[in-house]
């Protein structure tokens, strides 16, 4: 499997849907036929999973990892600038 480049924006979005996607496992009237296993075990990831705050803190100390929102022209040079890379 490869992965293609990611962008700070994205990584940033991916972070917060893994979030969201832990709650609806560890609610059970969000998912009802969850093994309790997998809840119990998405409940135990959310008690120390990074949350909006945690990102925000990180996006200003590395902008080059994770922001919220990248500027559109700033976007499109760092997805040029990778692409180039890549060949």
């Amino acid at each position: 499997m490869s992965f293609k480049m990611t962008m700070p924006d994205e990584r940033f979005r991916a972070v917060m849907y893994a979030k969201e996607f832990l709650i609806e496992l560890s609610t059970p009237t969000i998912t009802k036929r969850i093994p309790k296993e997998i809840r119990q075990r998405a409940y135990s990831i959310l008690r120390h999973f990074p949350d909006h705050n945690d990102l925000k803190l990180v996006e200003r100390a590395s902008p080059e990892i994770f922001q919220e929102r990248m500027e559109d022209v700033y976007k499109l040079i760092k997805t040029y600038e990778a692409k180039k890379d890549e060949t």
